[in-house]
């Protein structure tokens, strides 16, 4: 697979490449006996973008097993066994992680395939592409197998594939998305400031015209930065230690503009007590201070007792109606999304809340059409 065929793909988010792997599992596990004409998919994208993170996560939602699979730090023999001398013939040893149970099921991710040499490479075809390491091992059918890799113009090591080779996958070309990823982060629980600076300068979400070789923004430098920030003081991390670390993460541009966003996050009145009824609503007036503001309602809103549901969704009411329907909506979405299941769909209990209650038919008033919208462009 050259460079220019690479830039020729269609473009994927992980939404698409998740859909794309569960309809391969659901063909796979109807069919076993057709396991061999589910065609291999090839994730292909920049590093940090997500590639094995996507994929795990989906495992995780599936309750299936994944092995994954770094080949640049293994050797043919990993993959192919050991050989053992046995009488005038030679056995071959295989490695204890190829699974066995006939009726498990799971994901083989073989990633950094494109940085393997040509020999790793062809150590893990026979598996990849035939599911059967010779005469020894067969796969079990309820096992999917992907492979992943960089591209040649993402400025990390990688090798071309053959002609013959690339014609086996299916490939599929992931783009980094910050909506998604933020979506992703607010059901992980990480940091909000980290979320609402990427909700309001995305064009730091994935950068890499600046130098590669040291820290550079990408959704795993973010999810690092997000990681540190919420657990700086349980570490016991000053101001200026947080600093180094993420300026270390994401390089000195990203750094300086997110720490500039976090100053005017820090400003902000309690949200949680905001929340609780503590202390009086107020809405900042600059679109960075907005964000922050959104990022924290959606993370607290729900992190409390159900009884308290209600005086809660009514300070959210309170919230909205001082912003622009463009923020009501963003708002009121974000707080409505079924998180544990990808993040697209409403949560059920949550919107039966919501909707009954009786700030809802002010709110509707007030940013209906906008949210109406909103919602046909889920469906």
């Amino acid at each position: 697979m050259n460079q220019s065929a690479n830039e020729n793909l269609y473009p994927s988010t992980a939404r698409d490449v998740q859909a794309i792997i569960t309809a391969q599992l659901q063909q796979l596990w109807a069919q076993p006996e057709r396991a061999d004409k589910v065609a291999p998919l090839m994730l292909w994208g920049a590093p940090g973008v997500g590639k094995s993170t996507i994929v795990r996560d989906l495992c995780q939602r599936q309750n299936i097993d994944f092995i994954d699979i770094r080949l640049a730090q293994r050797e043919p023999v990993d993959l192919r066994g050991l050989p053992v001398p046995k009488d005038d013939h030679v056995d071959w040893l295989l490695a204890g992680e190829w699974p066995r149970d006939p009726d498990s099921r799971g994901i083989i991710l073989f990633d950094e395939l494109s940085a393997a040499d040509r020999t790793l490479q062809a150590a893990a075809y026979e598996i990849i592409l035939d599911r059967r390491l010779g005469d020894l091992y067969r796969l079990p059918p309820g096992w999917l197998v992907l492979g992943a890799g960089n591209r040649m113009t993402d400025r990390a090591v990688a090798y071309s594939f053959s002609s013959a080779l690339a014609n086996r996958f299916c490939h599929l070309n992931l783009e980094p998305d910050v909506e998604q990823w933020c979506r992703w982060a607010q059901q992980q629980g990480l940091d909000p400031t980290v979320i609402g600076f990427l909700k309001f300068a995305p064009e730091n979400f994935f950068n890499m015209e600046g130098s590669t070789e040291q820290g550079w923004p990408s959704p795993r430098s973010w999810e690092r930065v997000a990681e540190t920030i919420g657990q700086a003081e349980r570490l016991g991390l000053n101001a200026q230690q947080q600093r180094i670390i993420v300026n270390g993460l994401i390089g000195a541009g990203a750094a300086a503009a997110f720490f500039a966003y976090r100053e005017t996050a820090e400003e902000l009145p309690d949200v949680g007590a905001m929340l609780r009824g503590e202390i009086p609503v107020r809405v900042p007036r600059t679109n960075d201070a907005v964000y922050a503001l959104c990022a924290a309602v959606t993370h607290y809103l729900w992190r409390a007792d159900k009884r308290d549901y209600h005086a809660r969704l009514q300070v959210l009411f309170s919230i909205s109606s001082k912003l622009s329907s463009d923020f009501a909506t963003m708002l009121m979405l974000d707080s409505l999304r079924d998180y544990e299941h990808g993040g697209e769909r409403l949560h059920e209990q949550r919107a039966e809340r919501v909707f009954s209650h009786p700030g809802y038919t002010d709110w509707t008033a007030q940013h209906g059409m906008q949210f109406t919208a909103a919602l046909e462009s889920l469906v």
